[in-house]
This record gives C-alpha cells, sequence and structure tokens, in this order.
C-alpha cells in the first residue's frame, strides 16, 4: 500500500488536507490502471484455456440483417471457443457481446500488437486507451494482416498510445495503402465509376430516436424524383402555411414528408370507399384494390399500478410495441386523430397466471405472455428484446414420455417457459448451463464453473459473490 493510501487508513477521508486528497486521487487511479491491465491478461488466459476444439465452435461477431460473422480478434490471434465467453460476462457483470470485445482486445494487444500491450502492463499506457486501438484495428476494413497491425503497433506505441481518434484513423489508412491491402474501387473511376455501383438508397435510423419524438432519415435519389420530391414537399409546405400554420419551414416540410407517406397507402380507395369526405368532392372507386392502414401503431396496456385508499392508481405511460418505446398520451392523442392511423390496443393479459397448452408447440397466447412477462432474453445481463427471442422449454419437453407412460418433465406451461435469443438458447443446449424459474418472471442460472445469477425484471444479480471452493489464482508480478 502506497504511502498515501497509508494516510487515508489511518486518519480517515474527512481529516485529509487537500494535497494528501489529490495524492490518495492518484494513487487510487493508478491501482485502477493496474486492475485493467491485470483484467485483459486474465482475459487473455481464460481464452488460452478454451480453444475452439475444446468445447464448440469459435466466438465471433454476427452482423445484423446478415450471416456474415466478423472475429473477435485480428489476423494471427488464436481463435476462441464460442460458448465460454458468457460465463467470463457473467461472472464480470457484463453481456456477453463486452466480454467477447474484452477477450478480443486482450487477444489482439498480446498477439498483433505487442509493443502496446507490454506498454499497458508496465503502467506507460492505460488498458482503455489499449483497448481503443485493439478495437480499431480488429475492425478496420479491409482486415489488416498480422504485418500491418504490427507497423500500427510501431507507431503508436512511439507515442506511448498518446494517438486520438482522428490520427488513428490516418494511420489505419497509412497502413492499409502501405501494404496494398485494399483492392481497386472501380466506382473511383470519374469516367465511369457510375457504371459499377448504384448509390441510391434510403436510410431510415429508427433505433436513433431523439427525446422530442424524431428520427433521421437520409437518401440518394434520382435526380429526376428529388426535384419531384422537392416540389411536392415545398407545395404541402405551402398549403400548411395558407391554411393557418404558424410551424417552420422545415418543420412544415417534414410533417410534408409524413403526408406524402401516408397518403400514398391510406387513400380510402377501397370498394365502397371514398378519396376524401363530401365537402371535398370525394367519389367511390369499388374497383380498386383494398389497400393497407398508412401507419399502424400496436399498443399494450402495460402500466405500474399501486392500490391506496382510494383504490388502484395506474401510472402515467405505456408502453408501445414497436421497439419497446415508452408512449405519452399526447402523442397517442395525435396519432388516433388521424384517420388514415390504424390503432390496435391489444387486451391486458395477466402475467402472473399459469397458462397450459397439450403437447410441445407453444400456442399464441401463451407466446404473448411469456413475451411480455419476460420483456428480453433472461440470460444473466442480455438486454436483446423478448420479442426477437426463441421461446424455450427450461425442462426440456420429453416427445416419448407420452408413449412409454411416463409423465411429462417439460410441459408446455408459462412456469416452464421462458425467452433466450438464440446465442444463449443454443449455450442452454449444448453446455453445462442450467436455469429454473423459481418465481414468475425471476431466474436462477448455474453456469459451469458453479457460479449461480438471479435474474429478475429489476436486472441481474449475482448469488454467491465469491466461491469458497475455488481458490483465487495467484496475482501476477
Amino acid at each position: 500500500m502506497s504511502e498515501a493510501l497509508a494516510v487515508v487508513g489511518e486518519a480517515g477521508v474527512d481529516d485529509l488536507t487537500a494535497s494528501a486528497l489529490l495524492a490518495a486521487l492518484r494513487d487510487r487511479k493508478a491501482v485502477e490502471d493496474r486492475a485493467a491491465a491485470d483484467q485483459l491478461d486474465l482475459a487473455a488466459r481464460w481464452a488460452d484455456l478454451h480453444p475452439p476444439e475444446s468445447i464448440h465452435l469459435a466466438a465471433a461477431f454476427t452482423t445484423p440483417g446478415s450471416e456474415h460473422e466478423e472475429p473477435i480478434a485480428g489476423d494471427g490471434c488464436p481463435l476462441v471457443a464460442e460458448f465460454c465467453v458468457a460465463e467470463l460476462g457473467a461472472v464480470l457483470g457484463i453481456s456477453t457481446t463486452a466480454a467477447k470485445k474484452l477477450i478480443g482486445h486482450a487477444l489482439e494487444l498480446r498477439h498483433r500488437l505487442p509493443r502496446l500491450w507490454g506498454q499497458v502492463h508496465a503502467g506507460l499506457v492505460p488498458a482503455w486507451r489499449a483497448r481503443s486501438v485493439a478495437e480499431a484495428t480488429i475492425h478496420a476494413v479491409p482486415s489488416l494482416t498480422r504485418e500491418a497491425a504490427g507497423w500500427v503497433d510501431d507507431q503508436v506505441a512511439a507515442a506511448a498510445g498518446k494517438v486520438g481518434v482522428a490520427q488513428l484513423d490516418r494511420l489505419l489508412a497509412e497502413a492499409i495503402k502501405r501494404f496494398q491491402l485494399a483492392a481497386p474501387d472501380p466506382a473511383a473511376d470519374p469516367e465511369d465509376g457510375y457504371l459499377h455501383v448504384d448509390p441510391r438508397h434510403v436510410t431510415v435510423h429508427d433505433q436513433d430516436v431523439h427525446f422530442a419524438g424524431t428520427i433521421h432519415v437520409e437518401a440518394d435519389l434520382d435526380l429526376a424524383d428529388g426535384i419531384d420530391l422537392d416540389h411536392t414537399l415545398a407545395h404541402d409546405a405551402a398549403t400548411q402555411k395558407a391554411l393557418g400554420s404558424t410551424e417552420t419551414l422545415d418543420v412544415r416540410r417534414a410533417k410534408a414528408l409524413g403526408n406524402l407517406a401516408r397518403t400514398q397507402t391510406a387513400l380510402d380507395l377501397s370498394s365502397g370507399g371514398r378519396v376524401a369526405d363530401e365537402e371535398r368532392g370525394g367519389v367511390s372507386r369499388p374497383d380498386l384494390p383494398i389497400l393497407p392502414a398508412a401507419r399502424e401503431v400496436v399498443l399494450h396496456a402495460h402500466f405500474d399500478a399501486d392500490i391506496t385508499s382510494e383504490g388502484t392508481v395506474f401510472g402515467p405511460t405505456g408502453r408501445m410495441e414497436n421497439r419497446q418505446k415508452l408512449l405519452l398520451l399526447e402523442q397517442l392523442q395525435t396519432w388516433c386523430g388521424d384517420s388514415r392511423t390504424k390503432v390496435t390496443v391489444k387486451p391486458v393479459i395477466d402475467l402472473n397466471h399459469n397458462l397450459t397448452a397439450p403437447g410441445y408447440e407453444i400456442p399464441a397466447r401463451i407466446r404473448e405472455q411469456v413475451i411480455l412477462r419476460d420483456k428480453t432474453c433472461v440470460f444473466p445481463h442480455c438486454t436483446r428484446p423478448a420479442r426477437g427471442c426463441d421461446v424455450d422449454h427450461i425442462s426440456p419437453y420429453d416427445h416419448d414420455a407420452e408413449a412409454g407412460g411416463r409423465p411429462q418433465p417439460g410441459p408446455t406451461r408459462s412456469d416452464n417457459l421462458a425467452c433466450l435469443c438464440r446465442s444463449h438458447h443454443r449455450l442452454k443446449t449444448f453446455t453445462t448451463w442450467r436455469y429454473q424459474m423459481v418465481a414468475p418472471g425471476v431466474f436462477e442460472w448455474t453456469s459451469p464453473h458453479g457460479h449461480q445469477f438471479r435474474r429478475d425484471r429489476s436486472g441481474t444479480t449475482q448469488i454467491n459473490p465469491m466461491n469458497p471452493a475455488e481458490p483465487e489464482p495467484p496475482a501476477r508480478p
């Protein structure tokens, strides 16, 4: 223990002078950096104990929307068994994805960035800074060879790791150019590059919702389409102003784009319908097909409730089915006021009621109840939404039980079903991870090495933070 820490232990924090406080903070930061460096070393050693052949496939990152996978570390690093990562993450209190990053960074530094790895363990570079470099070299596009990563390592280590994001980007670009890793880009040809790539796209960034309830949309359109769209938005914005709107031009153009989207899918042109009401000269068009509503909003009536002397008092907000967003009453009133919006309010489901069904197949009503009860994958620290998860029989269903005259050990019943994302469903199926439901929505997990975790609606807690039956590994000198 350093002198400053010893002073803190003897006198107490309240009695320290300003100088002693600064010295104590400096020493605590040094202890934190040392612990972070040790954690990288231990994560790499954990990987050494679990090559893919020992358990299953190699761990990798999946790319959303495709079957492509990215390795957790670059070329030249050893592969790691897929299922060993989850236990490390659970013990550290982080997600499986975060544990993959920790192991990947440790292996990248040890095998492809050895000078930076040495500086981390010598206390010259903090672990977080070295990990940012490892993250960049692992996911560089195109991928860096071991020689190219080594060149980046030399440049970064020469500056003791003190490189910013912009400098690191320039180093990666120089490495790609120096080692001729980039394939020729036919689209870069000023003469006929446009023949090789079509840049048109429309991207709606619906995962990044602003607190004001807006999302970002970007697009590259055909020239004629872009001009037509601009004229349409300008006309609609002018119409809104003529009807009395006092909003800014940008706001009116944004609303015009929404109006354009809804108009194309929600004009009432179906059998017996009208383009508009009688005052606007609507006409019947029974010959046209039925078109879907422009916007469909699915609501679940989920509110926190308290029992008081005055009765049951419900909370002010509900939860929206699409992407689990909170919903305010004002937004709902706005949507309901638009005749082209289809609003579906689903009935309240008793999440504590134990529903059952014969056979292995899970009926829609039970599946819906389990999804709403669990909200996310129930594996420790996993946050994947339950709507995209598998519904797992906690105790496996025995398809031969009835024919053999045995009682069914894994019935299709609410208290034997739980939501697991595909990765953790495979983990439960192919490894010795086990779990049980101890109350509706409350699960207790046991890892292959005996660590136990409780997962409920508030998150994950470790049941036995320290395992006395297993000695701690000696500290690294």
